[in-house]
């Protein structure tokens, strides 16, 4: 190639015109954004056919022109599709790759799909759509973790685990009813996904590079075609918001959050001092020198990625704090904190989605746990307090069994009934069935609590609202 193409391959189509020479090589690498933003090209296309579309409804392009336009975006697409279009750093962007590429096709039709916009809306808009359907998709997944986690609690509702508070074993609950608040935090991220698309969905289009344009635009018509449920209505506000980015990452770190703290309880349960759970084999591996190991490498990478869109979080957040009105090219730095985002979040899902039904449960094990912690200890004072003694002189009492208990190195139903009622007298021989871990359970018969009538309950409910969306 001769040192004059070379310059001409290396100046912006775009822009060029203003400029006396071609951009250094340098300068080109550090300001392209066509190595990542190639995901947009779709929505790219979707949002310029809709453009061609107006502009032709409009009387700006003629119907011979939005033929063209529409006959070479379909050839694009295609070209797309197959891994056969040719992206070209020196064009920077998506955008002037895929208007290069339609010009070469169309010719001077191609020229004028530009009239009336500008790559600041242009870029906005494609952002939007593109987060729309990646929304859609994370709510997809997140049903399907919902639902692996119902199905597993279906199967462990009487299954008796010890709940914890600062990791000590508190009160006995069952497994099904834990692995259901996991259910219920993700109802919470599919609402908050939900909530923030109605904001993600507005459309851009229309502003150009700033205030807006002197061509007899329909954006009504733009929006509805394109399926935005409202325009941003401000042209400043519409080319520099960048609002609907952090939003949907500020939601994503949480999803991640959750998922991060199943995966510690995971990886809790999974070792030995625990023995609660057995992952399946195909989410684990093994070491490079201690032959006996398992390691559970998917809840540990979880929680290592959830750093990873909590940090894409604040770098968003700090990315427009310093931010004059309108348009700035840091703004091209939101894309790969967003796309990497949307890709670890449904990676993440897809996986705990895979790995939840193959969990194998040590019901014994959990028990045991549940059995060595005086787990029962809140329904002995619950018992005294309605036999009438005030809860605090209750707690008093109890909290001395358990001390007896435990210097006998046996759980509280093994201590005789003689001593029990030399602590508090009111206690007969009813209090024993009280102290089984079945009839702890079974004593939370509420809303929201954990005994197995209300799993179950809770269960068939999960299965209803999962089944009808």
């Amino acid at each position: 190639m001769s040192a004059d193409s070379s310059s001409l391959d290396r100046k912006h189509s775009g822009w060029s015109g203003r400029f006396s020479e071609p951009v250094a090589e340098f300068v080109l690498r550090y300001t392209a954004s066509v190595g990542f933003d190639q995901r947009l090209a779709l929505a790219d296309i979707e949002g310029s056919l809709a453009h061609a579309a107006m502009l032709a409804r409009v009387g700006v392009l003629s119907s011979g022109d939005l033929a063209d336009i529409e006959r070479g975006l379909a050839m694009i697409r295609g070209e797309i599709e197959r891994g056969e279009f040719d992206w070209q750093l020196a064009l920077e962007d998506v955008h002037l790759n895929i208007e290069r590429r339609l010009t070469e096709l169309v010719g001077e039709a191609g020229k004028r799909l530009h009239t009336g916009r500008s790559r600041n809306d242009q870029v906005a808009t494609d952002v939007r759509l593109w987060l729309r359907a990646e929304i859609d998709r994370i709510g997809d997944a997140l049903g399907s973790m919902q639902r692996a986690l119902v199905e597993q609690a279906a199967a462990h509702v009487d299954t008796v685990m010890p709940g914890f508070t600062h990791l000590q074993v508190a009160q006995p609950v069952s497994f099904g009813h834990h692995l259901l608040a996991y259910v219920e935090m993700l109802e919470r991220d599919r609402e908050r996904m939900l909530d923030a698309r109605r904001r993600v969905n507005r459309l851009p289009l229309g502003a150009a590079a700033l205030a807006g344009t002197t061509f007899p635009i329909d954006r009504a018509f733009v929006a509805d075609r394109l399926g935005f449920e409202a325009l941003c209505e401000n042209s400043l506000d519409a080319v520099s918001d960048r609002d609907f980015a952090v939003e949907f990452v500020a939601a994503a770190a949480l999803v991640m959050t959750h998922v991060s703290r199943l995966a510690e309880e995971l990886v809790l349960w999974m070792s030995p001092r625990y023995g609660f759970v057995r992952l399946p084999d195909r989410f684990t591996t093994g070491s490079s020198i201690m032959p006996q190991k398992r390691n559970p490498d998917v809840p540990e990478l979880a929680r290592g990625k959830t750093g990873r869109v909590v940090g894409h979080l604040t770098a968003l957040l700090v990315l427009m704090k310093g931010q004059p009105l309108a348009y700035n090219k840091d703004n091209q730095e939101d894309k790969e904190p967003l796309f990497d985002t949307v890709d670890t979040v449904l990676d993440t899902l897809r996986a705990f989605s895979e790995m939840i039904p193959g969990i194998e449960v040590d019901s014994a094990e959990m028990r045991r746990a549940a059995e060595d912690g005086f787990s029962t200890a809140t329904d002995l004072a619950d018992y005294l307090v309605k036999k009438g003694l005030p809860f605090r002189d209750a707690h008093e009492a109890v909290a001395k069994a358990v001390r007896r208990a435990a210097e006998r190195g046996c759980d509280l139903a093994a201590l005789p009934l003689a001593e029990l009622q030399e602590l508090a007298p009111q206690v007969d021989a009813g209090v024993f069935d009280r102290l089984t871990l079945a009839g702890s359970l079974a004593a939370r018969d509420h809303v929201g609590g954990t005994s197995p009538r209300q799993v179950r309950e809770q269960v068939a409910r999960w299965r209803d609202r999962l089944d009808k969306r």
